[in-house]
């Protein structure tokens, strides 16, 4: 039961972290959004990490979670690509779908089948992933296998993420956090430079980009203390529900409108919520 409260923090959350970052975006691009979150998300790790005084946990460790971090920003940046030459419509959902569907395999495999109440609750979440996160709803038109390309390759990036985040926390949670965060960062700061993009801001964004770092690192907490007080499966499905968030919070505050296919998707994300709820007995 704490699992899935703790899962379903990290996807209200997430989705809110995901609001923000959709408003720094707009103001600043989407790498410069990206890169001001990740590396104020990082200030913000080591002055919890100096309150906490959590142990070293040693360098395989850093490197595990630096692989994850590095994964999911790549997963990151193909989502993007895949966004701006047109594949709205299929990127996200697929990607979203993939990367709740991976952690599922691994979890079976390294943890056993779970009960048939969290087998029913994963159907409809995942039907509820793809739901929400589909613009159009129902099912995208695809033109091309090739369109699938960049949406997999971001699915892998985000499903690889929180399969290996999973595995770094283990034994410790506030570094690894940092190392994933800082590979990351790396990565999209040599992006900007290579691209001889400025660094700068536009004035009056600092509030959204602090309010958009600050989520971000409390959902990957609470994705971490899900996967480590219950099953990996549960928490990272629980933890793709984000999108639900992100799309009521526009709903709210943008106005922007939901299809009855995203709200459908919102009524199955609770209905799983409760599934995964049912201890078996």
């Amino acid at each position: 039961m704490l699992a899935v409260v703790y899962g379903l923090l990290s996807a209200l959350t997430w989705g809110g972290g995901d609001f923000a970052g959709g408003l720094s975006s707009r103001r600043n691009g989407a790498l410069r959004a990206v890169f001001y979150a990740d590396w104020v998300g990082i200030v913000l790790l080591l002055g919890w990490l100096t309150l906490a005084r959590e142990a070293f946990p040693g360098w395989p460790v850093i490197l595990l979670a630096g692989s994850a971090g590095l994964l999911g920003t790549l997963g990151l940046l193909a989502l993007y690509q895949a966004l701006a030459t047109g594949q709205m419509s299929i990127a996200t959902p697929v990607s979203a779908l993939l990367a709740a569907t991976i952690p599922v395999g691994v979890a079976i495999i390294t943890e056993g089948l779970p009960g048939w109440f969290q087998v029913a609750g994963f159907v409809l979440a995942l039907a509820a992933v793809w739901l929400v996160s589909s613009s159009e709803g129902g099912l995208p038109q695809l033109k091309t296998l090739a369109d699938l390309r960049l949406p997999l390759l971001s699915g892998i990036g985000f499903g690889a993420y929180f399969v290996l985040i999973e595995g770094a926390t283990q034994t410790a949670t506030l570094w690894p956090m940092i190392a994933s965060r800082s590979s990351g960062t790396i990565l999209i700061l040599a992006i900007l430079l290579a691209r001889r993009e400025s660094l700068g801001i536009v004035r009056g964004s600092w509030p959204i980009v602090l309010l958009n770092a600050g989520l971000d690192v409390v959902g990957n907490t609470f994705y971490v203390l899900a996967a480590q007080t219950g099953r990996l499966d549960v928490a990272a499905v629980l933890a793709s529900l984000y999108p639900g968030g992100t799309v009521m919070l526009a709903w709210w505050f943008l106005k922007e409108r939901l299809s009855r296919w995203q709200w459908l998707g919102i009524l199955l994300a609770l209905g799983a919520i409760v599934l995964l709820t049912i201890q078996p007995s």
